[in-house]
């Protein structure tokens, strides 16, 4: 499916469980439908379902409980959804700013932990890197790199802007992007750090 309208149904999505919240007057503590209930529904993929639904709970406004389903959190701030999903998904300069706001965080998180990563971490991210796809692999190394620099508002800012990203961009980093990340953290230099990302 094309990106833009891939961008569209994500959004309609977004706005018809909106709707569904306030017709049904769901609050903090109730359950939502499960994804095939909502698919059906609403007549779109699960997909599409699964992905509002991590967008929401990227914002905090629903939990997943294993085993159990999916309940709200809050209402309040649930115009946010609204308001990004249409300024996220339908202007293509904040694409490309949401881009560059991803790599920002990624480079950040690389530049606090330039000089701190010793043998053993460049042998997981390179073991992370052979052991997962080229769709997964990107994830897993940076949420691997968060867990070792310590710095949960950075991983919950970069996780939300990840998951907008991966909903507008198909983002994928050759083999080479990464031996080049180990390499240039091994030799300790800011400037090919930063370059990385250029």
């Amino acid at each position: 499916m094309a990106q833009e309208q891939r961008g569209k149904v994500y959004e309609g999505v977004l706005q018809q469980l909106k709707s569904y919240i306030e017709e049904h007057r769901l609050k903090p503590g109730d359950k939502l439908p499960s994804e095939r209930e909502l698919s059906e529904q609403l007549n779109v993929g699960r997909s599409s379902i699964r992905e509002a639904f991590r967008a929401m709970e990227l914002l905090g406004l629903i939990e997943t409980r294993r085993g159990e389903g999916t309940y709200m959190r809050a209402y309040r701030p649930y115009h946010m959804v609204e308001l990004l999903s249409n300024f996220l998904l339908n202007e293509s300069r904040t694409k490309s700013e949401l881009m560059t706001a991803k790599q920002m965080i990624e480079k950040e998180v690389l530049l606090l932990l330039n000089g701190n990563l010793d043998s053993r971490n460049r042998s997981d991210i390179r073991a992370i890197i052979s052991d997962h796809s080229y769709a997964q692999r990107h994830q897993k190394v940076f949420e691997y790199l968060f867990s070792l620099c310590d710095q949960p508002l950075l991983l919950s800012m970069w996780q939300f802007i990840s998951g907008f990203t991966h909903t507008v961009h198909d983002v994928s980093y050759s083999d080479d992007w990464y031996e080049e990340l180990v390499t240039v953290m091994e030799e300790e230099d800011t400037m090919k750090i930063i370059r990385l990302f250029q």
